[in-house]
């Protein structure tokens, strides 16, 4: 025994010699490209941070929209799976997939919330008679390769969720109770604080004549901090109602924030200047959507929420993820207007020029809306969201159905986002009081690290590493980070200068690189009209801006036939330090940075590889990262 302990001792000693002899000489690096080594490197001081408390805040990714077999349309959809399997699938581990496989993502999250419909909570499970997906399970079904009986049983059942199946229910409280329960249970059991982070939470699902006003309901606290039942649409189908019924809670201490989805699908009714019976709205409920709604949840499945191309015009990248069908049967387009982000928030200071109050200064988010207890946000990776309607490569190409093209909502789908909170540690407490602070940004499921802070003016910066920690402190001594409002000294408004912008962005590690760094400015003039307007910042690849402020399109190394791309265009890392050039001090304002990466395989070109089919367009996108505003007012 002791022969063999000295033989591994100084086995072990060789081998570290080795170790020490090869990084003296450049061994690794020869194996090793030394952006990539040094990119692993910042990732692994990322991950070691997230245990320890920072005042100047870690980043931190998550789902705050997940569904399982407790909503109605999932369990309808073939969705057997629990509020647990959403916490492993979030964790990294293995979990099955409605149509019969196994589903992991890449990485894991750092926190995530089970969302459930709190309309028949739990009640599907119950139904009689028998659904189709019972008798049979998806896996067989699609193993079949019947395409007639395929597109029998998705229409069944997507009609049925369509043409409000769910009202001829018998309501069962004890069902949904107990469901409620149990997901109060399965969060509580599966939080590990500054580890993983777990909220309880549901979702309110309000959609009058197909039209989505939906919220994700976020609790801060423990099982103690929560109502004995979801508030559901069920109880009535008016926000302000919703609302008002947070507040109550919020004043008998049980903190929570409500965070709207899917604007793109609510023809208008999520963002508009009058409340749910088109009164002007009062002052009194747009206290309540800036107090209670803190966050808007703009890039998921069903289309991206920044904006729309008839909105603006001029940004050459709002054509992203455009989805427009509404929920109903028929899946009515309506028309842009009160349905997307940047026109809420130009929306709302046209409020307060008019009325005095703003309900529409709110953060902004990411999140998957996955019904599978999963978030399906990676592109070359991507699951689905409902198994019959989507949960394989022939359903969403549509190549298992006789449906015309034109009428697979799915093939339209995006594939999901992200949540990205700055707070000081991952725990329930800190990471929402971050979001009560709008200390946020969405993503499209990349997780491109972004910071964005304004001040009057920085001061002794290392302007050559705009993101070191010693800038962090001086940015947040000096000015404000997303999220916030800024205010300007007299002596600097009358003198007219613009405040400072401190934006930096490095590219997802495991993603693409990076094109470029814009700033999206809105405004209102001394008439109360708004105006928009996007600024082009810094870019990859030493582009310049030509006259009209745009840089050259950064190019693509998309391979459609393969579905892959090359790194070898763009840059890992932009910063920059901004002023607004057209700043008239005189004006309120709001400003947010949006990050673009090189383009890259959209999911349906990985799709079309996998079925041996032609791609659909888009074959690529600009995967994404949007901060929250930061507002000047005058």
């Amino acid at each position: 025994m002791k022969l063999f302990k000295i033989i591994f001792l100084a086995f072990v000693g060789l081998c570290l010699m080795l170790v020490i002899f090869l990084w003296a000489m450049g061994g690794f690096n020869k194996v090793v490209d030394a952006s990539i080594h040094q990119d692993y490197l910042a990732e692994v001081r990322y991950y070691l941070q997230e245990s320890r408390e920072n005042p100047n805040n870690n980043l931190y990714f998550g789902d705050l929209h997940i569904h399982t077999s407790y909503s109605s349309d999932a369990y309808l959809m073939g969705v057997r799976t629990l509020p647990e399997d959403a916490y492993k699938f979030a964790k990294g581990e293995v979990i099955e997939h409605g149509a019969g496989y196994k589903i992991q993502i890449s990485r894991p999250l750092d926190f995530a919330a089970v969302t459930d419909h709190a309309e028949y909570l739990g009640m599907m499970r119950l139904s009689e008679p028998p659904l189709p997906l019972e008798t049979q399970s998806l896996k067989s079904i699609l193993e079949s390769k019947d395409k007639l009986n395929i597109t029998l049983d998705y229409l069944k059942i997507t009609l049925r969720i369509a043409n409000h199946y769910f009202e001829s229910f018998v309501i069962d409280e004890q069902a949904s109770q107990t469901a409620w329960e149990k997901i109060i249970e399965i969060a509580e059991t599966y939080y590990e604080p500054n580890t993983f982070t777990t909220f309880i939470a549901y979702e309110w699902s309000s959609q009058p004549d197909g039209n989505n006003l939906h919220r994700n309901v976020i609790y801060r606290g423990n099982a103690q901090q929560v109502p004995k039942r979801p508030f559901s649409a069920l109880d009535s189908i008016d926000p302000e109602d919703l609302l008002r019924t947070l507040e109550e809670q919020n004043n008998k201490g049980m903190r929570v924030l409500a965070i709207p989805h899917n604007p793109n699908l609510s023809n208008g009714k999520m963002y508009g200047k009058q409340d749910f019976y088109g009164k002007p709205m009062s002052e009194n409920y747009g206290r309540l959507r800036a107090e209670l709604e803190p966050l808007n949840e703009i890039l998921q499945v069903k289309g991206s929420s920044e904006t729309h191309p008839i909105l603006s015009n001029l940004d050459e990248f709002a054509n992203f993820e455009i989805f427009e069908s509404n929920m109903s049967a028929f899946g009515e387009v309506a028309p842009p207007k009160g349905s997307y982000a940047r026109d809420a928030l130009r929306t709302g200071m046209e409020m307060f020029h008019e009325e005095g109050f703003n309900p529409y200064k709110f953060g902004v988010i990411g999140s998957s809306d996955g019904h599978n207890s999963s978030s399906p946000v990676e592109e070359n990776k991507f699951h689905g969201k409902l198994p019959l309607m989507d949960g394989a490569a022939s359903l969403r190409m549509n190549t298992a159905l006789l449906l015309p093209d034109d009428q697979n909502r799915a093939t339209r789908w995006g594939s999901g986002g992200l949540a990205a909170i700055w707070a000081t540690q991952n725990t329930r407490e800190a990471l929402f009081d971050a979001m009560l602070k709008k200390e946020t940004y969405a993503t499209s499921g990349t997780r491109i690290q972004l910071r964005f802070f304004a001040a009057a003016a920085f001061s002794n910066l290392e302007v050559n590493n705009l993101s070191s920690d010693a800038n962090t402190t001086l940015a947040y001594a000096q000015g404000v980070p997303m999220g916030s409002d800024l205010t300007l000294s007299e002596n600097q408004k009358s003198e007219n200068i613009s405040p400072e912008f401190l934006v930096w962005a490095k590219k997802d590690v495991d993603g693409a690189n990076l094109d470029r760094i814009q700033i999206i400015k809105m405004w209102v003039d001394e008439t109360g009209e708004s105006h928009e307007q996007v600024f082009n910042v810094v870019a990859s690849d030493q582009r310049t801006l030509d006259e009209k402020g745009n840089f050259e399109p950064v190019g693509s190394t998309v391979d459609i036939a393969q579905a892959s791309y090359g790194n070898t265009i763009g840059e890992s890392y932009l910063q920059a330090l901004w002023r607004d050039p057209d700043f008239n001090a005189t004006h309120q304002a709001a400003y947010y940075a949006r990050v673009l990466e090189i383009p890259t395989p959209r999911w349906s070109t990985y799709d079309a590889r996998t079925l041996g089919i032609a791609a659909i367009e888009p074959v690529s996108i600009q995967e994404r990262a949007i901060s929250s505003s930061i507002w000047y007012e005058p």
